[in-house]
């Protein structure tokens, strides 16, 4: 299960935060290594160290280093610190950590006072790449918003493994971080995601959350041996404490992967299985014919009449990353002149986070403030007809949270004997969803979007049966009919 080899450390080449990157000589080659300080101390060059070789072994991509497991020519770090929350329990490498909730840490009276999201607009990636992107859009157009990132244990545990949070923590770009679950290393260690959530408000002050796991992604080829299937889970968690879930989907044109191209089987499957509860599904405007793809796989999947989708032009996001002086966008080898569309989803779900966050605070109401920090430009009108898939926006407050359930369709999973908001057995919005999601509606009271400023949305009335037919075929007339200008 782990491979160990001994190695002789010739060059430290660089440190961020608490981590040493070295070149070592193991087995005659000369390889690349990390080394975490907090856990095996300080290194230097003639140091005999024991590394786990497994991930070069195997070929591996943003895991693909050595990784130092002790230092044979210094004694080992002492032990210090609070906390009796052990992460990567049960394993020689149990750590202790000071988790938020433990009365020792000193938070029990701010995070007693938490009484659920409130409307707060919460940024769902499946990979980490997405959220360099999602934060300089946010920061550009709203210099004073604060942004908290909460990293799941979906991939990479240490916190100080990203150079991407080193780097945005180094400008000022975030505000906090929170470590949930076995992953640790942030501002503030959670034992789940919910308290991670409660500490992003009470503790951090966030105006918006940013959620995803770290480095890494783990794939298998298979329908659901994926480790992005948590993005789906995390709507429901969303939805459940009062916030928006804004869904980064995976999208990419450069993909070699048939899964993977146009949007990935990872986010269709998330949505399509393990979300429950809906969630605002932004996609940037692109070509035409990449436009049609997309929609017509997100029609596949039914997804269009259980979540609300919003098309957006994506904001400058090189000039953004450039005038920020960022590190160049990079996911799985490709940069943004490789794969565009990769991260302009992220862009354009951030753009779209900070007209939630406007409407929330009453922003933009004769326009000026609006002006100052997306401009109307950012949106796009376009008319959307059909009853099935889309109703006019409607005026007032967006999110109003407090209304009680949600829309969904016939298509929505049942929850528990819940019939579903599109089921004759429900005698009212209330009766057809479990009372755990009652709170997480993000419309009207009777099923309209309040997706407001212009932006292309869709969302579902209570559809009649005629409207929905089994078949591709009809699915690909119905997008011919929604989208007359894009898809023709």
């Amino acid at each position: 299960m782990i491979r160990h080899q001994v190695g002789l450390v010739s060059a430290v080449q660089s440190r961020w935060g608490s981590v040493s990157e070295l070149r070592v000589i193991v087995e005659g080659d000369e390889c690349d290594a990390l080394n975490y300080e907090l856990l095996t101390g300080p290194v230097s060059p003639g140091d005999l160290l024991l590394l786990n070789t497994t991930a070069l072994f195997l070929s591996l991509g943003s895991g693909g280093y050595h990784f130092v497991e002790f230092n044979f020519s210094r004694p080992p770090p002492r032990f210090h610190g609070r906390g009796h929350i052990m992460k990567l329990c049960y394993t020689p490498w149990q750590i202790r950590v000071l988790s938020c909730e433990e009365r020792e840490a000193g938070y029990r009276p701010q995070l007693a006072r938490f009484d659920g999201l409130r409307g707060t607009p919460v940024l769902i990636g499946e990979l980490h790449s997405m959220v360099a992107p999602a934060v300089a859009v946010l920061k550009h157009y709203r210099p004073s918003c604060r942004i908290a990132y909460i990293m799941t244990d979906g991939t990479a545990l240490p916190l100080a493994f990203s150079r991407t949070i080193a780097e945005l923590k180094k400008k000022g770009l975030l505000n906090g971080t929170v470590t949930c679950g076995h992953a640790f290393g942030g501002d503030f260690e959670a034992v789940n995601l919910y308290s991670a959530l409660a500490a992003c408000r009470e503790l951090i002050g966030a105006e918006i959350i940013i959620l995803s796991p770290g480095p890494g992604s783990i794939g298998t080829g298979s329908r659901l041996g994926f480790s992005g299937m948590e993005t789906g889970d995390h709507v429901n968690r969303v939805n459940a404490l009062g916030g928006v879930p804004v869904f980064i989907p995976r999208l990419s044109f450069a993909e070699r992967r048939r899964r993977h191209f146009g949007v990935s089987h990872h986010t269709l499957t998330a949505l399509g299985l393990a979300a429950i509860s809906p969630a605002l599904l932004v996609l940037p405007l692109m070509p035409p014919p990449r436009l049609r793809l997309c929609l017509s796989q997100l029609a596949g999947r039914g997804l269009l009449s259980r979540h609300r989708l919003q098309m957006r032009p994506a904001p400058p996001l090189e000039e953004i990353m450039e005038q920020m002086a960022l590190s160049a966008l990079k996911s799985m080898g490709r940069r943004y002149q490789d794969d565009p569309c990769f991260f302009n989803a992220a862009a354009a779900a951030a753009a779209a986070a900070l007209e939630i966050l406007d409407r929330k605070e009453g922003r933009g109401k004769n326009g000026e403030a609006r002006e100052k920090t997306l401009g109307e430009a950012a949106f796009v009108k376009l008319s959307l007809p059909g009853e099935d898939h889309q109703c006019a926006p409607g005026p007032g407050s967006y999110p109003q949270w407090q209304k009680g359930g949600f829309s969904g369709s016939r298509r929505a999973s049942r929850c528990r004997g819940y019939p579903g908001v599109g089921s004759t057995a429900a005698r009212s919005f209330g009766e057809a969803v479990p009372p755990c999601h009652r709170r997480s509606f993000t419309g009207g009271p009777r099923g309209e979007a309040r997706t407001g400023g212009g932006a292309a949305s869709l969302c579902p009335k209570r559809a009649r049966r005629r409207d929905r037919l089994p078949g591709r075929k009809l699915e690909r007339a119905d997008l011919v009919l929604q989208f007359p200008g894009v898809l023709r």
